[in-house]
């Protein structure tokens, strides 16, 4: 399952937030989205878990929790609308 994760503290790295994820389960990747000019973090990154059920309670356990400071938005990642041009 993708799961998006929004209002991040601005000093968090790929990696703290994988670890943060670990403690429900398999991560399989983790990401926080970067400005592409000065690639300085956006606030907000995607986890990948293997297994939904873990998913679940990891989203269901951190949704609303304080980290690094900043209460964090946790939920299942939706499917990007496609662009028109």
């Amino acid at each position: 399952m993708n799961i998006f994760v929004s209002s991040l503290n601005f000093r968090t790295k790929s990696e703290d937030l994988k670890q943060l994820f670990e403690t429900y389960g398999e991560v399989t990747s983790a990401r926080i989205i970067t400005d592409r000019d000065t690639r300085r973090s956006k606030g907000f990154g995607f986890v990948e878990m293997s297994n939904d059920a873990e998913a679940e309670a990891a989203i269901n356990a951190l949704n609303g929790s304080d980290q690094g400071g900043r209460t964090i938005n946790v939920a299942e990642a939706r499917e990007r609308a496609p662009r028109s041009y």
